[in-house]
């Protein structure tokens, strides 16, 4: 689910820009988990833009401080929600902590990093959202320690049922500021992908891991 329309296309427009998102429908990209994709997500890139590392940061606060507004405690899911989510509590004034993909195996073996106490209110910082997994996963982390997980905010998600199935399951809630069907008529819009292409882009969506050009 989309947080506003009028945010979401804003940031759709500038990760074109800037190639942070790049379709290519006739020329699938391969991803790590094996599937061939029309699209390549790589939301590290605003960092790097700073009038669109400053929007996304003031929509992500925007999220928290309307919708998750008890909340006390902002959190980064390794690796890329990190620097986001350090924006989101700077801008807040809120503690930030964040969370590895398993804990240290020297020193404190610690999995999350930074001071925080049991029975506080947390929103994680997410850059992307694709099958929710990670997301879950370090919401539990969190929960097993006494935190109260309020929900997750995302710069992006594909919008795939499994997602939706996941955080259900998991009884999570998510908001993030540009989705899929966001993307793709300003995509056209900006002439980075012509009408024709769209049959194969919105077919790939229904099912990603068997999708074949």
């Amino acid at each position: 689910m989309i947080y506003d329309i009028d945010i979401a296309k804003q940031v759709a427009k500038s990760l074109l820009q800037i190639n942070a998102i790049i379709l290519q429908p006739n020329n699938p990209f391969k991803w790590a988990a094996g599937w061939n994709s029309p699209i390549y997500c790589d939301n590290r890139k605003t960092l790097s833009y700073p009038d669109i590392r400053n929007y996304i940061r003031q929509g992500l606060s925007a999220i928290v401080k309307n919708h998750y507004k008890s909340a006390n405690v902002i959190a980064g899911v390794a690796t890329a929600g990190i620097p986001h989510g350090a924006l989101v509590a700077e801008e807040l004034g809120l503690p930030f902590i964040y969370v590895r993909a398993k804990a240290k195996s020297h020193g404190k073996k610690n999995q999350i990093e930074g001071y925080f106490e049991e029975g506080q209110s947390v929103v994680l910082i997410e850059d992307l959202i694709s099958s929710g997994k990670s997301s879950i996963e370090t919401a539990k982390v969190l929960q097993d320690v006494g935190m109260n997980v309020k929900g997750i905010a995302s710069i992006f998600t594909y919008g795939f049922d499994k997602a939706k199935e996941n955080f259900k399951k998991a009884n999570s809630e998510y908001l993030s500021l540009c989705d899929y069907n966001t993307l793709l008529p300003q995509a056209i819009e900006q002439q980075y992908i012509e009408e024709k292409d769209l049959p194969i882009l919105e077919k790939w969506r229904e099912n990603p891991s068997k999708w074949k050009k």
